[in-house]
């Protein structure tokens, strides 16, 4: 059974940001690239760097996808699965996200 895990209000979040959130002990980088309620939420640890940067990465489209480049190192990370585009050995841990009576929610691994 899942386990959804409310954040803060979408008001909280200004599209084109990620913002960081403890999601039981697992730091998780949610992001709103558009001024809508769409929401991607992936792990906020660069595996390049072991530091907690990527909610504060720059979003960011390619070949139709959304990605964050990592503040540091500058690899980036697909939005909606954590996958590295330049390494896939480092991606990173996705999670399920969304909006419910405008409160960001997202579920707990």
């Amino acid at each position: 059974m899942s386990q959804w895990i409310t954040v803060c209000p979408i008001a909280d979040i200004l599209p084109a940001t990620g913002v960081c959130a403890l999601i039981g002990t697992q730091q998780v980088a949610i992001f709103r690239p558009y001024a809508d309620e769409r929401l991607f939420a992936i792990s906020n640890i660069d595996p390049f760097a072991q530091a907690s940067v990527l909610s504060r990465g720059l979003i960011a489209e390619h070949q139709g996808e959304l990605w964050v480049a990592s503040p540091l190192k500058k690899q980036h990370f697909r939005l909606h699965d954590g996958f590295c585009l330049e390494d896939e050995s480092r991606s990173v841990a996705s999670f399920a996200s969304r909006v419910v009576d405008g409160l960001v929610q997202v579920e707990a691994k």
